[in-house]
């Protein structure tokens, strides 16, 4: 006991000189974080709003109706109060002044409502509402110039397991602890290129110590280490985001534990092959972008295209990202398929990685003493 005591004690010295470690698992999640909460935090369909410029060059009774229509649609937020011409209405959208102009019909017998965007602002969100809104006010106005009364409306519900409204910032925050910890374990074993490199680990073989003890006391630190990041991003998200946690702890528990096991696995899989640390951090930092991307920590992996999605699918994070989701927002039983199912994946990576990464540091070992 009280050689495991000394070991953590210095695997501790050992975690506050390693600057890396602190700058991916603590310092940058939370900037990434604040960064985003600052941007995302607080928006919603109801908010929504498109300043718009409107043009009737031709005043007829077609466009005067739909000019009617329009300028009752609250989420437009109209340029001037009276139209303008074409002329107008395209400078003001070349100089983003606007983000559309809305053109009617130039005759009682056109057909057409044209939507006039600025090119580098097509593909942009507001430019997608707009046009589905747009497509929605067409179909309806066809409908009443042909007499027909709508039978049918829709309407959407969304419920969740929480007892709140989720919101972006609620699906951010536990893709953020998912990351912050994911980063401590794969960048937390740089120590141990370092002690290689010196002959530290040698030379530790050849005293009394318990490699077992080293080992298991590293463990420990690196549980703890993520114990400090999950609390400090959940205070930063629910106190000053507004945040909303609804958390299942056997769930959490279970994820977080083999979740943190996993990712140090990773970590040592990459120690294990790195000469100097230098060339850790480069494989660190590739495997570590690579997965903070793509694995759901920002937006949906169901956003993304589809030949990137088996990608995703394979990447240990991902399951992490939303094991962690589900016992923190959703409330997850922990005897639900779907969650199994994920740390089972995550666990694989784990082991394998752990696995490869011993032999990798025996075979070293081996040469090193012929």
């Amino acid at each position: 006991m009280n050689q495991f005591k000394q070991m953590f004690i210095a695997q501790l010295k050992l975690t506050f000189r390693e600057k890396q470690s602190w700058f991916w698992g603590i310092f940058f999640p939370v900037i990434l974080m604040v960064i985003f909460m600052s941007i995302f935090s607080g928006s919603s369909d109801d908010e929504f709003s498109a300043s718009v410029a409107i043009v009737n060059e031709n005043p007829n009774p077609t466009s005067n109706m739909m000019l009617e229509q329009i300028t009752q649609l609250d989420v437009l937020d109209l340029e001037t109060e009276d139209p303008v011409t074409r002329e107008e209405a395209d400078k003001l959208v070349k100089n983003q002044e606007v983000d559309a102009a809305i053109v009617l019909p130039e005759s009682i017998d056109a057909s057409s409502l044209l939507l006039v965007f600025n090119k580098e602002d097509e593909q942009g969100a507001t430019a997608q509402a707009l046009t589905g809104m747009l497509n929605q006010f067409v179909q309806q106005t066809n409908l009443v110039a042909s007499g027909v009364t709508p039978a049918f409306e829709l309407q959407t519900e969304a419920i969740s397991s929480g007892n709140a409204e989720l919101s972006y910032t609620d699906f951010l925050l536990t893709g953020m602890i998912a990351l912050a910890i994911a980063q401590g374990g794969m960048f937390g074993m740089v120590g141990l290129v370092e002690m290689r490199s010196k002959g530290l680990i040698k030379r530790l073989q050849m005293t009394p110590a318990n490699m077992n003890l080293f080992g298991l006391s590293d463990m420990v630190m690196r549980v703890l280490f993520s114990v400090v990041q999950i609390i400090l991003l959940s205070l930063i998200g629910v106190y000053i985001f507004g945040a909303n946690l609804f958390i299942n702890f056997p769930t959490l528990l279970i994820v977080f534990l083999l979740g943190t096991l996993s990712f140090t696995a990773v970590g040592y899989f990459i120690s294990s092959f790195s000469k100097t640390t230098e060339a850790y951090m480069g494989v660190a930092n590739i495997a570590n972008f690579l997965m903070m991307f793509l694995s759901g920590v920002f937006f949906p992996i169901e956003t993304m295209p589809e030949w990137i999605r088996p990608i995703s699918n394979v990447l240990p994070l991902t399951y992490f990202v939303e094991g962690l989701r589900e016992s923190m927002v959703y409330e997850t039983s922990l005897f639900t398929a779907s969650i199994w199912a994920g740390i089972a994946i995550m666990v694989l990576w784990g082991i394998v990685t752990f696995v490869i990464g011993s032999l990798l540091y025996k075979r070293k070992s081996i040469v090193a003493v012929r």
